[in-house]
């Protein structure tokens, strides 16, 4: 049994769709369980809509919901021949539409815009993209089951940000999914959606719909893990700033992991922790181009030379000072500072400290002056923004002498405000001004892989 989740640009257009399920049919004898996201956008559209009634535009909102009713519907007829079952599509889009214009009025009324409305209205569009290719797969002779995430991906009540129950999904999912399993159905289900206990509806967050399938991957313990997207998987850097980059072909788990959190956009963040648990492959695969080879994400991969596998930047980074001399053999002193975060539930990327100051980065700030205004309680705060985290990346970098010398040397004279190496043993990571980001990854990559070193670990674009 293998898990596929198919990403908003695989699921974009009729065309893209049509390739899906061309995709699904090639590894049908492989059982698979195929987790969808919104078709591209959709998300975006259908948040905007849900801030806009927050707001007291109704019109505008409802003007976006009926061009997005109008997207999908386009797609439906632009993918399926059969008139009734276009008719019975659009019905069921149409519902879902007017769900939401109807809660979209009452956003505007009460002028009230909570997390939860905001999840019931983002879950919209896995609901709509996977009615749409569902019932496209069954015409194309598929033996499909369209299940709703809702009845077995459960979470806590965090709403925009949940956390899955895992014994609870594991029991759910293996009462509703494994009989249709069992029965040889191809089980279609949406990603990034769940459900409260109370039966409400819930999201993972953005990117949740990579979770999503992993969650599942490990709860059957899937042969695979795969995750196709528009890309033909992660990458020596992006190669929009450094146009001679190669594929990597085989990744382990850590590394993918350090590239996923620091800038590598393929890959969410959480994606590989539950394939991570249960020892299962990850493999990266472009909708676009099938027949890539992707990248293989997995526990051990074969032993190689290489020092350095990839070079990632994360933007949007905001630094922190904080510098008291209250800090000098005070045990209490980190407590106090990280119980701030903790508080404000800020996560903290990297820590650099001396005797008397720590220095830390952070990318969300929406509770920033929360936090300084807190931390100037017992320390001196100065804050820099507009920085970007550079992360150099490789199994044996630490078991090789001279790397940190050829990082700085290839760098030159772009300063480094933040240097963090240590805490992870395949990672190096470097805060330096965002608008430096190009410059730095390029002469990086120049210094690592131009000429790219010889080893089948890499592979050319283009190559299948």
């Amino acid at each position: 049994m293998i898990v596929m989740k198919f990403g908003g640009t695989s699921v974009e257009d009729a065309r893209s769709m049509q390739r899906v399920i061309d995709i699904v049919r090639r590894e049908k004898n492989r059982t698979p369980v195929v987790v969808l996201s919104a078709v591209a956008g959709a998300t975006n559209t259908l948040l905007k809509a849900a801030h806009l009634a927050g707001d007291g535009n109704l019109e505008e909102a409802i003007l976006l919901l009926n061009q997005l009713l109008e997207r999908h519907v386009s797609i439906t007829e632009n993918l399926i021949d059969d008139r009734p079952t276009i008719q019975e599509i659009i019905f069921g889009c149409r519902r879902k539409i007017e769900e939401l214009r109807n809660l979209c009025h009452g956003i505007a009324l009460l002028r009230e815009l909570t997390n939860r409305s905001l999840d019931s209205i983002a879950s919209v569009g896995e609901l709509l993209s996977s009615l749409i290719l569902s019932k496209a797969m069954r015409l194309g002779g598929l033996n499909v089951e369209l299940v709703d995430a809702r009845k077995f991906m459960m979470t806590d009540e965090n709403f925009v940000a949940a956390t899955p129950l895992f014994d609870q999904i594991n029991e759910r999912a293996t009462a509703v999914l494994s009989p249709l399993i069992s029965a040889g159905a191809i089980v279609v289900t949406q990603g990034f959606i769940g459900s409260t206990t109370k039966g409400i509806t819930s999201t993972l967050g953005r990117g949740g719909s990579d979770y999503s399938a992993s969650i599942l991957g490990a709860v059957f313990n899937a042969e695979e893990i795969q995750i196709w997207t528009d890309v033909d998987g992660l990458m020596t850097a992006d190669p929009r700033i450094a146009p001679l980059a190669q594929k990597i072909n085989v990744i382990s788990f850590r590394e993918a992991s350090e590239l996923a959190y620091f800038g590598a956009k393929v890959l969410h963040p959480s994606t590989i922790l539950p394939g991570v648990s249960k020892n299962i492959p990850v493999i990266v695969l472009n909708s676009k181009r099938p027949n890539s080879s992707g990248t293989r994400i997995v526990a051990n991969p074969p032993k190689s030379s290489v020092v350095v596998k990839s070079v990632a930047a994360k933007k949007g980074i905001t630094v922190i000072n904080i510098q008291s001399s209250r800090m000098l053999m005070a045990y209490g002193f980190l407590e106090s500072m990280f119980g701030v975060f903790s508080k404000h539930k800020t996560p903290v990327d990297l820590v650099s400290t001396s005797e008397v100051a720590v220095s830390l980065s952070i990318d969300m700030t929406d509770k920033l002056g929360e936090i300084v205004e807190e931390l100037e309680h017992f320390a001196e705060v100065s804050v820099f923004d507009e920085k970007a985290i550079l992360c150099i990346v490789g199994d044996r970098m630490h078991a090789t002498a001279g790397v940190a010398h050829r990082i700085f040397r290839a760098l030159g004279d772009i300063n480094a405000i933040m240097i963090s190496q240590g805490a992870s043993e395949n990672n190096m990571s470097l805060v330096i001004d965002e608008s430096e980001v190009t410059r730095a990854v390029q002469s990086l990559h120049k210094e690592f892989f131009e000429p790219m070193p010889a080893s089948d670990i890499f592979e050319p674009v283009g190559n299948t």
